[in-house]
Formats: structure tokens, sequence, C-alpha cells
């Protein structure tokens, strides 16, 4: 394990890198950066990972919630002399979080928010009333923690989805009366222990949805933003598409939810960007923040904010807004990273691929013998 002597590369930790997470999209911004930079371990929890073939080292690690993952994770970085450990799923980040100070006191770069900010957003009702306190519009919703909570939704069309953390759009669904919602809540076994729901309503059209993403360093100081405007036309980024029934023309043809799988037009969008910025501030970000709006007759109107690196990482870092590089440039390289920096617009779509996995190049992360 470890580097050779004479290799000058930073080492980087990226956990999580399998399947179409940010873990990924971490990984595919860092190797976009010219070679000779960076020397990347990638870790996942699984064995049979595509993305093994794309990293230097390849390890495996305990799952999040394992009481040896934290230990797992700051052992691979010592053994393989890595300055820098980016965490690729929430589940990790929310268990990292509150070890902000072990990876600190390893001498670990640790890009990631606060554990208290970080709870904040993932709780969606006490996120959502963070920015109606702030006197920002947000879409009406409901908490439900027992299917007679529903009774007291008479405006329509709304989504459905879980009220802590739902990365993916996973168990997000659209309801367009009441019919349609009170069977959504037996499918979802509503009101059984853990299984607690928001009720959203469905704001503004999916031409006008947007993931913006807004970046601070680790000092708590803004960097930039950026705006992808979501195309939401193909079988891959559309997690469910309905033919709007409700007689609202005001929300077009079709009601949409994106499956999380994001692409688009890329840009800065100051219309969007520069309200989502006012809104991130009321959470005194240090380090990466995403924010999934509409806008609605020039208004951002917000659903969801997510306090880490986005789904779309590594398409920004292809038009010149890498926020992984940036953030190891600004603080483990010293180099002085201008605010509003430049970078392109354009339009980029994505495809699936496929990959051969190469057998026998992934290690095992083992506990000590105790």
């Amino acid at each position: 394990m470890g580097k050779s002597a004479t290799d000058p590369r930073i080492g980087v930790l990226v956990t999580a890198i399998g399947g179409i997470g940010y873990g990924d999209q971490i990984l595919k911004a860092l190797r976009l950066v010219p070679a000779g930079r960076y020397r990347i371990v990638g870790a996942d929890v699984r064995s049979e990972c595509p993305q093994f073939a794309k990293v230097d080292a390849a390890v495996t690690l305990p799952r999040a919630d394992s009481p040896e993952y934290v230990d797992a994770v700051i052992a691979v970085c010592r053994d393989f002399d890595l300055r820098a450990a980016f965490i690729g799923c929430e589940p990790e980040l929310k268990v990292v979080a509150q070890h902000r100070e072990r990876f600190a006191a390893a001498g670990i770069f640790l890009p990631v928010n606060r554990p208290q900010m970080i709870a904040q957003c993932f709780d969606k009702a006490a996120c959502m009333k963070a920015i109606e306190d702030a006197g920002f519009p947000t879409p009406r919703q409901v908490a439900v923690d027992d299917p007679s909570d529903l009774d007291a939704i008479d405006w329509f069309p709304v989504v459905v989805k879980p009220a802590r953390q739902s990365g993916g759009s996973v168990d997000c669904f659209i309801a367009q009366d009441p019919g349609e919602l009170y069977s959504l809540a037996s499918y979802l076994h509503l009101g059984s222990a853990g299984r607690s729901f928001m009720v959203q309503e469905y704001v503004g059209t999916p031409s006008d949805e947007y993931s913006v993403g807004i970046l601070y360093d680790m000092n708590g100081q803004y960097l930039n933003s950026i705006a992808v405007r979501r195309d939401l036309g193909s079988l891959l980024n559309v997690k469910q598409k309905v033919p709007n029934r409700t007689g609202r023309t005001d929300l077009g043809p079709l009601l949409a939810i994106s499956s999380g799988v994001s692409h688009g037009e890329i840009g800065p969008y100051p219309e969007v960007a520069t309200q989502c910025r006012a809104i991130a501030d009321i959470f005194h970000p240090q380090g990466p923040i995403n924010i999934q709006c509409r806008l609605v007759n020039g208004r951002v109107r917000v659903f969801e904010i997510n306090p880490r690196f986005s789904g779309t990482t590594s398409l920004r870092a292809m038009v010149g807004y890498n926020e992984p590089d940036l953030l190891i440039r600004k603080h483990l390289c010293n180099e002085p990273i201008a605010e509003g920096f430049p970078f392109r617009s354009a339009t980029i779509l994505r495809s699936l691929t496929e990959t051969e996995l190469v057998p026998n190049r992934v290690q095992a992360w083992n506990a000590p013998h105790r």
C-alpha cells in the first residue's frame, strides 16, 4: 500500500463510486483534471464495481452503518498516504460529518458541511421552514405521519416524498387527486414505523426545472454558482411522467419528476442562481450545496436542498467548474480561487455505458484484530 516516494501526485480517496450516485460524479470530475495532479483511490461497499477500472487503487469498505466504517476510511487514507477524502453517498456523509474533527486531526482534508447543516437540509420540513422564515416562497407542504393527515390536503397535484433524504427521487410520486393520494399512502405504508412522508405542492413546468450548485469554500466564503436547466425528455432522466389531468394549464400538458440522473443546458443562469445563492446563504454552508428548484413567474421555488456534491458534478467539471478540484487547489495547494471564476455554457446529455469488470484488483479493508 501507499505511494512511491517519487510520486508527486496528491492522494485522494473517493467513496461510494459504484452505481450512478454522486460518488461516481466526483470520480469523473477528478479524472478530468490533467494527468499528474491526483492519485485516486476508489472505494465502494461492493467488489463488483465498474468504476474500479478507473482508479489507481480500489478498496472495499464496510457499510456506513457499521461501527467500523469511520475507522476504515481513516485507515485507508493513512495506508495509501491520502491527503483528501471525498464522501460519495448520503448515508456515509451523515456519519462522516459527525467525525470531522477526527479527519482534521489525521491531516485529511474533508470537504463536508457541518453536521447540523446537513441534518437541517435532510429534514425536508425543517429545510422548507428555514426558507420560508427567510421570506422566500416555497411550495405548500404538509408533513404526514398518519394517513389521517392527508384529509387536510385539498390542493392538487402534489408530490409525495420521504420526509428525510431521498436521493435519486426514491419513493417520490405524483398524485393528481385524493384517490391517487390515498392509494400512494397505502402503497408506501405511510404511518408505519419509520415511514414519515411529506406531501408537497407540485409547481411549475418540467421545462423550467433547475439543479443549481452554489460553491463555498471550507471557511464559508462564496466562490461561484452554476445551474443545469434539466432536460426531462428521456427515460434515464425521469422517475415519473404522466399526462396532466388536473385542468391546470399553468403546469403544462405533462407532469414529471426527475430521476436524479440530470442532464441538459449548463450555464450561469443569473436569474435563477442569484436567488438560489441568497437561499443557500441561509444555511451558512462550508462546502458544496445543491438546490433543486423550478422557476415560476420569475421566482425560484425550491423543493429540495442537498448539502453535498451534486449528481451533475462531472457535467459542471466538463465546462470548467470542477468543484472537487477547486476545493483541493484552494485548501491543500493554497491557490487563490477568484470569486465568480469563468466557465463555459454547454448542452450535455447522458447515456448508458457498459464495462467489463477487471477481476482481482480490489483490496478489502480488514478490521484490526482486537
